[in-house]
């Protein structure tokens, strides 16, 4: 489905009841909602309602021209939420999109009933800057199929591509038909941003999951977060890289469930 977001085209998908308690998901840099697919029966089943959002340029939203700030896709999310009639969601975010969930915790408190982040950072990683730069250069010259195979060893272990071959050409997929404006444009914001200090200040209920493999967006990194925000609680999911509600769904769906039944 399609909204208007400052004339230009946002895809969602919105399932379960009109007046159940809404996740919103934002997904990682290069991926799209499809990434979520694994958190939809249980969360259904449970009697929430979902909504999948796609970044700009990512899926089915239209890419913006120029650099985008992590505040400015925060701001994405709260003028998707405001269209949709939205008024509190407990937000999920993964690597960008928990770094975008940071940021919209930040100056949205109040649309926020609890704050899931995951396989993500506080702050622009050091020594970062040429890395950005590089695969910047990269997506702009060559598209996203040049990136796809070093970013599914990045995201994924060996054993799940052995394990789940279909789930994983489908995702190195959604890579590759990511657009370079997009995915650049994200990088940018990646590349210029630094929410740590504030992180003290935010007083929702948070869980941050990690997975144990995640060179990344790495557990120290993760754990940080969790320790800056008052009652923040860490999860390890062992054996997962960049994805873990993707290559360990059961793990990771036990971890959100739990923490989301505790704060319904």
């Amino acid at each position: 489905m399609l909204l208007s977001l400052d004339n230009r085209r946002v895809y969602f998908d919105l399932a379960g009841p009109q007046n159940a308690p809404t996740v919103c998901f934002t997904h990682s840099l290069n991926a799209d909602g499809g990434m979520w697919v694994e958190q939809m029966v249980p969360l259904l089943a449970a009697g929430y309602r979902v909504l999948r959002l796609d970044m700009r340029g990512h899926g089915g939203s239209a890419p913006v021209d120029g650099d985008y700030t992590m505040d400015a896709l925060a701001a994405d999310v709260k003028g998707a939420l405001d269209v949709l009639e939205i008024a509190k969601v407990h937000y999920v975010g993964l690597s960008i999109g928990g770094m975008i969930g940071q940021g919209f915790a930040l100056a949205n408190p109040d649309r926020l009933l609890s704050l899931t982040l995951c396989d993500t950072q506080p702050s622009t990683p050091p020594g970062s800057a040429g890395t950005w730069e590089e695969r910047k250069a990269t997506v702009r010259t060559k598209g996203l199929a040049a990136l796809a195979d070093g970013t599914m060893e990045r995201w994924f272990t060996d054993e799940f591509k052995q394990v789940n071959p279909k789930r994983w050409r489908e995702v190195r997929d959604t890579i590759s038909g990511t657009t370079p404006q997009g995915s650049a444009g994200c990088m940018s914001a990646i590349q210029n941003f630094d929410y740590e200090a504030r992180l003290p200040t935010i007083r929702i209920p948070t869980l941050v999951i990690c997975g144990d493999e995640d060179a990344g967006t790495p557990p120290d990194r993760n754990k940080l977060i969790a320790s800056k925000i008052p009652g923040g609680r860490y999860e390890g999911i062992a054996k997962a890289r960049h994805l873990p509600n993707v290559e360990r769904p059961d793990p990771f769906n036990r971890a959100l469930m739990g923490f989301l039944a505790a704060n319904r």
